[in-house]
Formats: structure tokens, C-alpha cells, sequence
């Protein structure tokens, strides 16, 4: 029975709300050491997020941002769910920041992320990188998202044509992404319309390797969604899977009776010690799990290679960005002395709302989840989002994730290095000071020749001299040379020695007479010697009665080193 829509209020009322069917497939490929790839499949959510930053922590931010969004699976919102979805993203681009803060060997890291959002009757897309969704609607299978690469870029430019960006040098370089990259990164973001019977494939850009018909006919004609999956990776694997690949697959349809009955499909183990909350609050949800567990049933889509890569890769690099480790027994109390009690807390917390509804969780993300290594951030952690916006509790006073920062140094040597430098760099700035006041210069000061104290620099706002004497010398008695002189100061080694320079100044005009006496007097004496010289060569003249007496030179640079001594 279709499902008549009002476009503007949604389902009519008494009509069945719709879910999303779903099964998720995650595999590290056959070339790639760990899984950088995540994804979540719920009733009500579905995101895929293709993790990038090499061994630094791709896997990471893939988990971290998959693992942040998971509480929007749920179908009641209060405002506008196409907003909440939107906003969480950009949460989740702030986390990824703030784990690279308290990380710094996490730097670069980020994700790519491809979102559905089922509330109100509406599908809400999100959509950032290169990850894909594709729609199956009446007969007709598009791809929905447009790839922030380079390639497209040119190819929507008109610049390159589609059948060349496979084989394009640039084809994996991404314009857009989430993570250390942009604080506010610009988002695809719409809302369509949604029936029974759409199917939808979200998958990362691994799944590209396999030619699209035969994706697109793998999804026609494969019923059953868990085998479509299989499918395609086993397609992927088939062309050489040179990387990560992540597929999810969604089949839109009412809710029946047994939906609204059934507990979660999917139970991620806990850590030692705590016990979900499906087995908590039901003795039957209890030997449901017990039965699964010893049936060694594996999560549809999660291959054992996928466990095995993500699990030794995601928990060891996770743990670098502030996550925990498996907690004791004896971790959950709250006057516990374990160091890591708020990441055993975050770890446990998220378990128990996992076990509270179908999902599936797989690749970096289930790794996380299933080895305790949640990445968190002191102040927001996985359990103060789970206790306000998973389970809509109030925040608990006095949480201890909110208090404990992973990976920190104790404050008081942080503190104690602090005040050492601040205290050698007081003493060095005091001992500069001091030394400058021993200084003295001569200079200029309202048109008169003028004695300070100190040198003629400045320390930011700070003038580094003081007047000490003014003369009576004003500066346009003096020679242009010496004014000039003046002006750009002339240093003195103690304030005998600035007097000395003003009465030399006073007397002939320069700085320093019996430095330019002796050269006077040797330019005299040269002037003098080259005159002579032909005179000694040649024979005397006869003497002339009437020839005037022949001057004498001129006594001027005597009379000046004279009366400068």
C-alpha cells in the first residue's frame, strides 16, 4: 500500500510512519594496512565517512564523526531535522579540530561524510567529499551527491570529460572536506521527498574501481539487502580493491508491528565488567544476546579481515587522540581512582545505547566501539553527549569525563616552567636597563645642544633616556656637519666625556677637534710640499727689486688645534 504525501505537512495522519531497511558492509580492500572507512545504518540514519590522513589518523576522524552522529537516529525532532543534521556535521568538524589540539600527530586528518536523515515524513541529504548516494525509484538509478574532487571541478568547468577522470592524475584530490581543514566547511545539503520502495546506496569512493552498470545492476536485481552488499564488495575485491571500500544500502518502507517490537539486531560486546542495557532492564534481551554471541554471529556486512585491520589500526590511533582502554570490572565507580574513568565511562555509555536499537556499525568506527578507544575531548566526551542528547537526560554534575583530560601534563610543572621563564626574562630586562643608565649622548632639544642620560632607543613604549642638561648652544651656530651629527647623536662613555664633547662643540664646532687637527695640519703640510717641489728643481730666480714679497700660508688649522687645545 503506497503511502499518500502531503509535500507540505508529510504522511497524512494514521498512516504508518516509514523506516529505513538497511545492512552495512566495511572491508579494508587488498592493498590498504587499516580501514580509514566508518558507517552507521539505523532505522532513521545513515552515513557514510571515508577517513583520510594516512596512518596519522584517517581512522579517526572517520569513527570519531560517525560515532558523534549516531544519536540522530531517532524520528522525533522538535525543530527542523534537516537543520539538526547540518549542525551535528559542523559538531562534528569541531571535534575532529579539537581532537588535532590536544594531538598534534593527528594533524591533517579528516573525512569525507554522505548522510540520510529519515524524520517528518522527509529524507534530509548531507553530503561533503567524494563519498556517493545513489537513488533506485521507479526504474530509474541516479547518483544524487556531486564529488568535491578536482576532476568534477574540471568537469563541470567543461574542461575535461567525464570518461577522463578516472584515468586523471588529480582524480583523488578532494575541494572540500571535514576535519583540520576549514572551521565552518560548506555542506551539500537538501530535502526530498521519500516513498516506499526507494532504495538508496551510500558508499565511499572504493567502490569506484567497479564499472557503474555493474553497480547499478547489482542493485536492480538483488533483493535481499544484506546479499547486495556482499555483492559489491565482493566486485570491489574482484578489481583489486586497491582501497578502502564501504557500502550501505537502504530500503525505504513502512513499519510494522514486529519493528516496533523488536530489540537491537546488533549488540557491540561491552567492555569487562558493564553490561548493556538491553540485558540490564530484560532477562530475555539477555539470553537473545547470550544466543547470538554463542552462535558467533557476525554483524551482516562486517567481514572478519574488516575486524582484525580496523580493530589493531582505529583503537591504537583513537587512543592517541585522548580515548581510553578496556575498563576493569572496578572502572565504573565513580570514586574510582582509574585514571582513564571518563573514556570507560564514554565507552560504555555509547555501548549501551547501541544495544538499545537495530543498527549496524562497521569498519573504524565498530573497531572503536567494540576495543573502548573512543576518541573524545575533555569538557564534551561521548558520555556528556550520551547522558543529553542520546538518552535526553539532564548533564550529571560533577561527571568525571568532564573533569579528566586525557594525555595532559601536571598542571604544577606547567606552572612552575612558566614562572622560572617569566623570572629569567624580568632579571635579563632589569640588567638591560640598569646598563643603560651607565650611557650618555649628546643631542638635540628644543633648537639647543643638549646632554641625556642613557642611550637613544626605545623599548616598545619605553624611552631608554632622560634629559640631563641643556646648553646654551643652539644648533644653528653650528657648522651643517656637526648639526647633523648632533641629531643623530653622538655617544659619550660616561657624562665627562658628553661635557667634553659640548665644550668642543662650543669652541670650534665639531665633536672632536683633535681627531680633524692632525689631518688639517697634514693636508696643510702636503699642500705645502707640493708647492715646493718645483721650486727645488728649478734655479732660484733672480731677485726683483720691484716684485712684491710672496704671502706667507695661511696659519688658519694652527690657530684652530691652538685654540682647541
Amino acid at each position: 500500500m503506497a503511502v499518500t504525501e502531503n509535500p507540505a505537512t508529510g504522511p497524512e495522519p494514521g498512516e504508518r510512519p516509514l523506516i529505513m531497511r538497511f545492512a552495512a558492509r566495511s572491508h579494508v580492500g587488498r592493498i590498504r594496512s587499516k580501514n580509514d572507512d566508518s558507517a552507521y545504518a539505523g532505522r532513521h540514519l545513515a552515513v557514510v565517512a571515508d577517513g583520510m590522513g594516512g596512518h596519522a589518523g584517517g581512522d579517526v576522524a572517520s569513527a570519531a564523526t560517525v560515532l558523534d552522529m549516531i544519536h540522530l537516529d531517532r524520528a522525533d525532532y522538535e525543530g527542523d531535522a534537516s537543520t539538526t543534521l547540518a549542525d551535528e556535521i559542523q559538531t562534528a568538524n569541531s571535534l575532529l579540530s579539537e581532537l588535532v589540539h590536544i594531538n598534534p600527530k593527528l594533524a591533517g586528518m579528516g573525512t569525507t561524510v554522505t548522510a540520510l536523515l529519515l524524520a517528518e515524513g522527509k529524507l534530509h541529504f548531507a553530503h561533503i567529499g567524494d563519498s556517493r548516494a545513489y537513488l533506485l525509484r521507479d526504474g530509474e538509478f541516479k547518483q544524487i551527491s556531486v564529488d568535491h574532487t578536482f576532476v568534477q571541478r574540471l568537469i563541470d568547468e567543461g574542461r575535461l570529460k567525464p570518461e577522463e577522470a578516472e584515468t586523471h592524475p588529480h582524480k583523488n584530490v578532494l575541494m572540500r572536506v571535514l576535519g583540520d581543514v576549514d572551521a565552518s566547511p560548506e555542506l551539500d545539503l537538501a530535502t526530498l521527498d521519500v516513498k516506499p520502495g526507494d532504495r538508496w546506496l551510500l558508499c565511499s569512493d572504493g567502490l569506484n574501481y567497479v564499472a557503474g552498470h555493474a553497480v547499478e545492476r547489482t542493485v536492480r536485481e538483488t533483493r535481499d539487502l544484506a546479499e547486495c552488499a556482499d555483492t559489491l564488495v565482493e566486485l570491489t575485491l574482484e578489481a583489486g580493491a586497491p582501497d578502502n571500500v564501504t557500502v550501505v544500502m537502504v530500503d525505504i518502507a513502512q513499519e510494522t508491528p514486529d519493528d516496533v517490537s523488536t530489540a537491537a539486531v546488533e549488540i557491540v560486546p561491552p567492555v569487562q565488567g558493564s553490561k548493556p542495557a538491553a540485558a540490564a532492564e530484560s532477562p530475555a534481551a539477555a539470553e537473545e544476546q547470550a544466543a547470538e554471541q554463542a552462535g558467533d554471529r557476525t554483524p551482516a556486512g562486517q567481514g572478519e579481515s574488516d575486524t582484525d585491520e580496523a580493530g589493531a589500526t582505529a583503537g591504537e590511533e583513537a587512543g592517541d587522540a585522548g580515548s581510553g582502554k578496556d575498563a576493569d570490572p572496578g572502572s565504573t565507580d565513580p570514586g574510582s581512582t582509574d585514571p582513564h574513568l571518563g573514556e570507560h565511562l564514554s565507552a560504555e555509555v555509547l555501548r549501551e545505547e547501541l544495544a538499545s536499537r537495530p543498527h549496524h556499525l562497521v569498519g573504524a568506527a565498530a573497531a572503536a566501539a567494540e576495543s573502548g578507544s573512543i576518541p573524545t575531548v575533555a569538557g564534551r566526551t561521548v558520555a556528556r553527549r550520551a547522558a543529553t542528547l542520546l538518552t535526553h537526560k539532564a548533564d550529571p554534575a560533577g561527571d568525571p569525563g568532564d573533569t579528566f583530560v586525557p594525555l595532559r601534563p601536571r598542571r604544577w610543572v606547567a606552572w612552575s616552567i612558566a614562572a622560572a621563564v617569566l623570572v629569567v626574562v624580568a632579571v635579563g630586562l632589569w640588567l638591560g636597563y640598569a646598563w643603560t643608565q651607565t650611557r650618555y649622548y649628546v643631542g638635540e632639544f628644543d633648537s639647543r645642544v643638549a646632554i641625556y642620560n642613557g642611550v637613544s632607543q626605545r623599548l616598545g613604549p619605553i624611552q631608554l633616556s632622560s634629559l640631563e642638561a641643556v646648553t646654551d648652544i643652539r644648533m644653528d651656530s653650528l657648522p651643517p656637519f656637526s648639526q647633523q651629527r648632533v641629531r643623530q647623536t653622538v655617544p659619550a662613555n660616561d657624562l665627562y666625556d658628553a661635557q667634553r664633547i659640548v665644550k668642543n662643540l662650543e669652541l670650534t664646532g665639531t665633536t672632536s677637534p683633535e681627531q680633524e687637527c692632525p689631518t688639517a695640519s697634514a693636508s696643510a703640510s702636503a699642500s705645502a710640499s707640493a708647492g715646493a717641489s718645483p721650486a727645488a728643481s728649478a734655479p732660484p730666480p733672480a731677485p726683483d727689486a720691484s716684485a712684491s714679497p710672496a704671502p706667507t700660508p695661511s696659519p688658519t688649522p694652527t690657530i684652530t688645534c691652538e685654540a682647541a687645545k
